[in-house]
């Protein structure tokens, strides 16, 4: 995709959902860079900001997913989560419910803390598990499924725990040594593992 096509598509990014300014450039290489630090003197950037907007993706969409349980994505990037299931021994019921719990299936969407994406990844995330580019869906979930793959492996498998330490991070898990007590942190696990069963029945 060529960085003006990349530039058009983000334009349309609402502002709102921008957390820290985030600097869209093309490199000598001709890759394009998504980055919270302004580029190298010399080249220009589109820089994309919020505006005080504490807009957090999983509390603002929560209720309105509650409202309407029954609706699901069955079918929204089967291809791409087909692929992460099979390559990661992680199952689609899962990674679709976290999916649908974390970004509603929208690959734009971007958290008051700057979580981006499908499985709203946070940018060492994203860089650690080889997402250059947070909103392409292929790379997002790739990334994502093997950063759950990894914590399923941690945890022995227990699903409760790793979705813990994917919501509030493995030192949370640690600390109390189990689900953190954080409100959100507990509704996100049973929500997961609510849709997930919802996810495991056929249409």
């Amino acid at each position: 995709m060529s960085y003006s096509k990349i530039i058009l598509i983000l334009i349309f990014i609402p502002t709102f959902a921008w957390a820290r300014p985030t600097y869209v450039y093309k490199k000598a290489d001709g890759s394009i860079s998504f980055s919270n630090s302004p580029p190298p003197r010399g080249i220009s950037a589109k820089v994309f900001t919020a505006k005080n907007s504490k807009f957090s993706h999983y509390k603002s969409y929560n209720d309105k997913i509650s409202k309407k349980s029954s609706y699901l994505f069955r079918t929204k990037f089967s291809d791409i989560i087909s692929k992460a299931s099979s390559e990661h021994s992680v199952s689609e019921p899962l990674l679709r419910a976290l999916i649908h719990t974390e970004s509603a299936f929208n690959p734009k969407a971007v958290s008051s803390k700057g979580a981006k994406g499908l499985m709203q990844l946070m940018d060492f995330n994203a860089r650690k598990f080889g997402a250059k580019n947070p909103f392409s869906p292929m790379q997002n979930v790739k990334a994502g499924t093997k950063l759950l793959a990894q914590l399923l492996r941690k945890y022995s498998g227990d699903k409760s725990l790793a979705l813990a330490a994917y919501n509030a991070g493995e030192q949370a898990v640690s600390k109390y040594n189990g689900i953190p007590p954080y409100k959100e942190t507990k509704n996100y696990v049973k929500r997961v593992l609510s849709l997930e069963k919802k996810y495991s029945m056929n249409g």
